[in-house]
Parts: structure tokens; C-alpha cells; sequence
């Protein structure tokens, strides 16, 4: 009977035991993000191209049919160099008709030459009258005016023979064909684009409201869609001051700070904007919670490796994340999911940082 006595004795001291000693809270794994300031805002990105700075572009002076084209687009041409041809007939036509007229007034010039020298001996001698030497000497100038005409119409054929023929006025790279080989153009009708390939820009089409609303320090990073390693700034150098009807959107032009060799005529960029600001910190919405109408945030200690919520002022929210003023250091660590079920001290165990 004793023994039995002390049996359920020690029963009952374990079990007051076992209630004094409650089971130790489990260690919570986290994802966290270590917060920096943002002194840059972003105001978009948006997609272009890279294009000539100078670009012209050229038509024949005078109509006809293209013979031949003699480039192809992406060509690099020289100055001077034969871009396109029409069929010159027409032109050699009428070279060789003005040649001929020019043939028969100079005849008739030397002709008044002759007899204007004859009445002059004539007259000269006394047997010569003063009205036919008059006559001889108005028909010399009427035949030289008439020279002096038919030879400038020969010219004037030659330059028109000598339009026929299209001539890059640069160095320049073909980028555009207007019309084709057997077409008939007409005297200043557009036939081929020529660019520049020293001096390129960046080319991008912004919204409208935004393009109004640019701030002063706004800064342009360009980089290359392929190779977005590739990257340099720029300055805005033409805004086109009416948005495009059916995109509503305006035509920027860049001016490059540096030109990398991968920034070829035609290249795919993307161009991001952005403007400093205040220094600030940028959370994820998830990081933020609301306890009695207040905000908090819950802030690791890395070295006893717990947490504790530390009140915080939200400035904006958007895109789910969360702008703050204050409460929060370059440096700090923050919990980004389950702050809902986290306590004052709780031990943590830290997983991985959160993606930004």
C-alpha cells in the first residue's frame, strides 16, 4: 500500500512537471530583402531605335523611266558614287536638236561678221552708204544674241542629259528604295533615302501626357535590346511638339553621350527614363502590416537571429510595393511574407532573400 502511495505521488509531481514547462515556439522560417535608398524615380521605358542624325532624301530633276538601279538598301555609298539611272533618249534628243540650232545661228553670226566688215571698208572708202552699214551692224548683233542663246540652250540640254543621272551628294548609307527599276518618275518625286552613318541618335515615341510632363533632370539610359550590357546615356535633342492622331504619342530624338559600335543604323534599344528624388526606401506590400491603425514593418536581428516590428510612415503605394519616409536604414533587414503570424522576439530562421 505504500509502494502504490508513492507511485501516484511521482505521477503527480511529473505531471505538475510537464504544466510548468511549455513546449518552445517552433522557429519560423522567412524571406527577407536588406533595404537600400532610391535617389533615381523611373518614369517608364520604352522601345526605339537607332537612327541617323541626317538623313536626305534625293529625286531625279527631270522625268522619265528608271533604267537601272544601281545600289541596294544598306549599301554604303561615296560622294559622287551613280545611285540610279533613267533612260536618257528624251535628254540626248534634245542635246543633239539644240546643237543643231546652235550650228545654223552660228553661221548666220559669221555671215552678219562678214558683211558688217564690208560695209564698214565700204564706208570707210566713201562709197559706202551710212544706212547699210547700219543695217550690216544691227544684223551682226541680232546674230550674235542669237548665238549667245542657242548656246546656252546646249548647256541647258547637257545639265538636263546630266540629271538623268542620280549622284549621292555624301558618304552616306542607303536605307530606303521610293520606286523601282522600269517605273516612270516625275521631276522631284522622293526615290531614295541616304543616312549619315557618322553621327546617330536614339529614336523613341512617348505618350503624350508624359512627353508634356518631363521634369528638367529627367535622364535617358539607352541600352541595346539584345545586349542591354551595351548602355549609355543621353539628352533629349527634339520633342515633336504635336502627338500622333492615332497613337497619341510624340517623336523624341536622343543625343547619345557615347556611340558603342554595337549602336548600328536600325539597332533595337530600350531607353528608360528616370529623375532624381528625395532618397527613399521601397518595400514590397507584403512587408507592411496594419496593427491597432498603425503601420509596421517586422526588422531581423541577424545576430540573435529573431525579429521586432518597428513602426513605419507610408508616402505612396503602387504596383505592390510600398514607398516609406521613415522607420527604416540603409542596411535593415525586413520581413517581405508572413508578418501576420510573427510575435515580438519570435526566433526566425532565415530562408533566402526575396527577388526584387
Amino acid at each position: 500500500m505504500k509502494r502504490l502511495s508513492g507511485v501516484v505521488l511521482a505521477s503527480l509531481l511529473l505531471t505538475a512537471c510537464s504544466k510548468e514547462e511549455p513546449a518552445p515556439e517552433p522557429i519560423r522560417p522567412v524571406l527577407f530583402i536588406e533595404v537600400k535608398p532610391q535617389a533615381q524615380e523611373s518614369l517608364g521605358r520604352f522601345a526605339g531605335n537607332i537612327a541617323a542624325r541626317y538623313e536626305s532624301t534625293l529625286g531625279f530633276r527631270v522625268s522619265g523611266r528608271i533604267a537601272q538601279r544601281n545600289v541596294d538598301v544598306g549599301a554604303q555609298v561615296k560622294k559622287g558614287d551613280m545611285l540610279a539611272e533613267l533612260d536618257p533618249t528624251d535628254q540626248q534628243n534634245q542635246v543633239r536638236s539644240t546643237q543643231g540650232d546652235l550650228a545654223r545661228v552660228e553661221a548666220q553670226l559669221i555671215n552678219a561678221q562678214a558683211n558688217a566688215r564690208r560695209q564698214q571698208e565700204l564706208f570707210d572708202r566713201g562709197v559706202g552708204a551710212q544706212a547699210a552699214l547700219d543695217v550690216a551692224v544691227t544684223d551682226l548683233k541680232t546674230s550674235q544674241s542669237s548665238y549667245d542663246q542657242a548656246k546656252a540652250a546646249v548647256q541647258q540640254a547637257k545639265d538636263q542629259l546630266s540629271y538623268s543621272e542620280l549622284r549621292a551628294d555624301h558618304d552616306a548609307v542607303v536605307t530606303e528604295w521610293k520606286v523601282e527599276a522600269g517605273q516612270v518618275v516625275s521631276a522631284g518625286e522622293q526615290v531614295v533615302t541616304l543616312a549619315r552613318p557618322d553621327i546617330k541618335e536614339a529614336v523613341i515615341d512617348l505618350p503624350s501626357q508624359l512627353g508634356d510632363q518631363l521634369p528638367g533632370d529627367v535622364v535617358f539610359t539607352v541600352a541595346s535590346q539584345l545586349e542591354p550590357q551595351i548602355n549609355t546615356t543621353a539628352t533629349i535633342r527634339e520633342l515633336e511638339p504635336q502627338a500622333e492622331s492615332s497613337t497619341r504619342t510624340r517623336r523624341a530624338r536622343l543625343t547619345l553621350a557615347d556611340t558603342p559600335a554595337a549602336f548600328r543604323l536600325g539597332t533595337a534599344i530600350s531607353v528608360t527614363l528616370s529623375s532624381t528624388v528625395k532618397p527613399r526606401i521601397e518595400v514590397p506590400a507584403t512587408a507592411v502590416q496594419e496593427v491597432d491603425g498603425k503601420t509596421q514593418i517586422w526588422i531581423i536581428d541577424m545576430q540573435n537571429q529573431t525579429v521586432s516590428p518597428r513602426a513605419v510612415t507610408v508616402v505612396s503605394r503602387s504596383n505592390g510595393s510600398v514607398v516609406l519616409a521613415d522607420g527604416v536604414n540603409n542596411g535593415d533587414r525586413v520581413v517581405t511574407a508572413g508578418v501576420n503570424s510573427l510575435k515580438p522576439g519570435q526566433k526566425i530562421k532565415v530562408d533566402k532573400e526575396s527577388p526584387r
